[in-house]
């Protein structure tokens, strides 16, 4: 891919020296995505130990596939996708509930089914600017934790992690519409949780669904 940034590039070329033995080179990518990679574990799994194992698996991962990085897609969408089955397949082993359903229920995603939001206001900042402030990630994370499995990690790898819909969908395994779609729900569910909190009270609007004045 054409026009590929020099960070990307960088990626590249220590994975070239990785794959050659250099652990410096191996040493330098652990150290540029561990904390990436943690806050995405953590976010899919909301504990800490767990997200710690999540991210030496995916390093221990990547020492084991190194050969097989074809440089198909950018290598931080690689990693992201090696962190992620990681989370999943932790969480599954956790809870035992089907998370496979988040490829499968896919007749669910439909603009048709949105939800309405109860409480509208403008928020004072985006959701990346409360997603990067220290104070505020908690409450973050409490509302992600709220959402179903699918629409939270659609949430994270796009809004949070800022990959595009295509890496998006080829991370999880689905179409990009269905991540479109996701993360629309996913935005619009986490709205109506954070506007409680980071709403202006003096822009508040209530909705009226039912008739018009």
């Amino acid at each position: 891919m054409r026009g590929m940034n020099s960070v990307a590039e960088d990626d590249l070329s220590l994975l070239r020296r990785a794959q050659q033995g250099d652990y410096s080179a191996f040493e330098a990518l652990v150290s540029r995505y561990e904390a990436r990679l943690y806050g995405l574990a953590f976010g899919i799994l909301g504990r800490r130990h767990d997200a710690e194992d999540v991210v030496q698996q995916t390093f221990i991962s990547l020492i084991e596939h190194l050969e097989q990085f074809r440089g198909e897609s950018a290598f931080s969408t690689w990693l992201t996708k090696i962190a992620t089955n990681h989370a999943l397949a932790l969480l599954r082993k956790r809870s035992r509930q089907k998370t496979a359903q988040l490829v499968e229920q896919t007749d669910e995603d439909s603009y048709a089914n949105v939800p309405h939001p109860q409480f509208i206001a403008q928020w004072r900042e985006t959701p990346e600017q409360i997603a990067s402030r220290n104070e505020t990630r908690q409450i973050l994370a409490e509302a992600l934790e709220e959402l179903d499995e699918k629409y939270r990690l659609v949430f994270l790898l796009r809004d949070v992690e800022g990959l595009s819909t295509q890496e998006t969908a080829e991370v999880l395994g689905i179409s990009q519409a269905n991540v479109k779609v996701r993360l629309l729900r996913a935005r619009l569910m986490l709205r109506e949780r954070l506007t409680r909190v980071f709403g202006d009270e003096a822009t508040r609007v209530i909705p009226d669904h039912d008739h018009h004045h």
